[in-house]
């Protein structure tokens, strides 16, 4: 049962990311691919008596109480996506818009902002853009790739702005305050939203033909019709208020917190009139399909690590990365590349689960802070989020948008707004203080 100690750490190391890799390219979820893998190399390296040591690992991690917080964030999202609430914030930030060249744009991405600190959940808020504000873009005849790439990245902020479940697994995983990510990713967040708003309001300037001002008809004509839509915000804004000031507060724990967002939205969709038993049982079957993904993830991956971990072979990948160099900040960049390729890959949650653990103790070794690397971390998924091939922005998007928008072309259009993203990410890398502003 033996035999693969053989291979030694290095020799085993390569037999398992080899084994990962194959099994992957077959097509299976992977979830199970982390699973069978760790069960082969528990038995072929230690034999049935590791099998125990594993398994309290994953009840360890699957017990700990602020898991449940991300069922709750799931069902908010769930909820708002069979809501009106998008739309009417939507038509309310066509107020902020106004007559500006790319005001749309920068109405989205205002949206994109909002939506995302009531949920965190990224997929159902790129649907949700894809079937309001693109087709608004087109109509107004916006450049169909800037169009794209507004709505795409926009949506993806969601892995910044708090409450992110990108965040939440990190802080898992990595054994650090959730709530203290929260704080610190809230500044990079939003300076992230706000470059996408100059580069839509600079290009929109430069190239007007890609950003044209609305008609007349497109604007409201009196002060008192401007105002109108902006009760729309009173809602969303109250559910935001709730659940963050509840946290940065220090009146609730995250888990908490995320129970009276789940409270805000429904009493929200009640407000409106809404709220049906069908949209509740839906919003559920919704949030059990996204955590039963999350869960059978983790399961896995923790497995996983757990026995890589035994193998010895977390130390080995520590020595092979201070080795790269003597200087901490080539072995970070040197991560980043890891995290970046894999994200091309692989779901943003996998990532998380096999890799934190790894790079975690490495980099307080390095003598950097947890919390930054936390936010170098959602930031590196933002890329991922829209980094081809299988970028999941783009499918999310493709299964909404007008039938001859192709892949191909909203891959593409994704193109600048990925280069922001790096430059957003090298920034916080070459000044931390912008994610650890509040200490």
């Amino acid at each position: 049962m033996l035999e693969l100690q053989s291979l030694g750490i290095g020799g085993g190391s390569l037999a398992m990311f080899g084994m990962l890799l194959a099994l992957l390219l077959t097509g299976m979820p992977l979830a199970f691919v982390t699973i069978l893998v760790a069960l082969i190399f528990a038995l072929g390296w230690f034999g049935p008596v590791v099998v125990p040591i594993v398994t309290t690992r994953i009840y360890s991690f699957m017990m700990q109480y602020v898991f449940v917080s991300i069922p709750m964030f799931v069902l908010m999202a769930s909820i708002l996506d069979r809501s009106g609430i998008a739309r009417d914030l939507f038509n309310a930030m066509s107020v902020v818009a106004g007559r500006l060249r790319g005001g749309v744009g920068v109405q989205t991405l205002l949206v994109s902002v909002l939506l995302a600190a009531m949920s965190g959940i990224i997929g159902g808020e790129i649907v949700l853009l894809g079937l309001l504000a693109l087709p608004q873009m087109l109509r107004l005849g916006y450049d169909r790739r800037l169009a794209i790439g507004i709505v795409c990245a926009g949506g993806a902020l969601g892995t910044m702005i708090p409450p992110s479940i990108v965040l939440i697994i990190f802080g898992l995983s990595a054994n650090v305050s959730i709530a203290e990510l929260f704080t610190a990713s809230f500044a990079p967040g939003l300076l992230l939203a706000t470059c996408y708003a100059i580069y839509v309001l600079t290009l929109g300037n430069l190239f007007p033909h890609m950003a044209p001002v609305p008609d007349v008809e497109d604007t409201q004509t009196t002060l008192a019709e401007k105002l109108v839509p902006l009760k729309g915000l009173i809602l969303p804004l109250i559910v935001v208020t709730f659940v963050l000031g509840s946290i940065y507060g220090g009146i609730a724990s995250v888990t908490e917190a995320s129970a009276i967002g789940v409270v805000g939205v429904i009493l929200s969709t009640l407000v409106r009139g809404e709220l049906t038993f069908k949209m509740l049982i839906d919003s559920g079957l919704q949030t059990l399909r996204t955590c039963g993904m999350i869960v059978w993830i983790g399961v896995g991956a923790t497995a996983l690590i757990g026995v890589y971990n035994l193998m010895g072979g977390i130390d080995f990948i520590k020595t092979l990365l201070l080795g790269v160099s003597d200087e901490p900040i080539y072995v970070l960049l040197t991560m980043m590349l890891i995290l970046g390729v894999l994200g091309m890959f692989l779901d943003w949650v996998g990532i998380a689960l096999l890799t934190i653990p790894i790079f975690a103790p490495i980099v307080v070794s390095l003598g950097y802070d947890p919390i930054w690397f936390g936010v170098l971390f959602s930031l590196n998924m933002q890329v991922s989020f829209l980094s081809p091939p299988f970028g999941p922005a783009a499918f999310y998007l493709k299964s909404v948008a007008p039938p001859d928008i192709s892949l191909g072309t909203i891959f593409t259009s994704l193109l600048p707004f990925i280069a922001i993203q790096l430059f957003v990410l090298a920034l916080v890398i070459s000044f931390p203080g912008i994610a650890l502003w509040y200490r």
